[in-house]
């Protein structure tokens, strides 16, 4: 397990969960390096409202049974679309994408900055599917929003994560989805995606 520290020491760290799968290793490696995680379930990017469904009650279960917080916004997939207008045809790691991170993310800061979190990270970025860069853009602009906030630009691909992810995977026996959530993705998922 990594040794990790969040930027200014803090010991307790809103956390952006995409799902169970991604969070898993994430929140044992923080449990482990004595931070505690609030999960912060943001994702009006998936569809169907039954596959968001699915997916927030894997992480809910994952959550509850470390006895940690779980948050749950609004899933207005409504507003997702309208934030995205015009980039439907854009390419996986394009432009949608990063407005994709922007939305949820900044959503991630407006509620540390309300609750006392002054520390907040995503599980995008675990995921080889992802661009680092653009999560990373996206947090800065969510962290400068809400001045207060920062965005722990944390890589959690590295150090063990990610075979610790399927092994948690395997043993919690958690759903695994099989494109990153929207119905864009749906048709550009490569045949080896695993998950977000």
């Amino acid at each position: 397990m990594p040794l990790i520290t969040t930027p200014n020491g803090e010991d307790k760290v809103l956390l952006h969960s995409c799902c169970a799968p991604c969070s898993s290793a994430i929140i044992e490696c923080m449990l482990e390096n004595g931070i505690r995680p609030t999960v912060f379930y943001c994702n009006p990017n998936i569809y169907p409202q039954e596959e968001y469904e699915i997916r927030k009650a894997e992480a809910v279960r994952y959550v509850q049974h470390l006895g940690l917080d779980f948050v749950d916004a609004d899933y207005d997939h409504e507003l997702w679309r309208n934030i995205v207008r015009g980039l439907e045809d854009e390419p996986e790691r394009g432009g949608r994408c990063l407005k994709c991170f922007i939305l949820r993310l900044t959503e991630t800061a407006r509620y540390a900055s309300e609750h006392g979190f002054s520390v907040f990270t995503t599980t995008l970025a675990s995921s080889r599917w992802k661009n680092l860069e653009q999560i990373n853009e996206a947090g800065r602009r969510a962290a400068y929003l809400y001045p207060g906030t920062v965005f722990w630009e944390q890589n959690w691909r590295k150090g063990g994560l990610q075979d610790r992810r399927n092994e948690l995977l395997k043993e919690h026996g958690f759903y695994n989805q099989q494109y990153c959530g929207c119905e864009f993705s749906m048709r550009n998922k490569p045949a080896t995606y695993k998950s977000e």
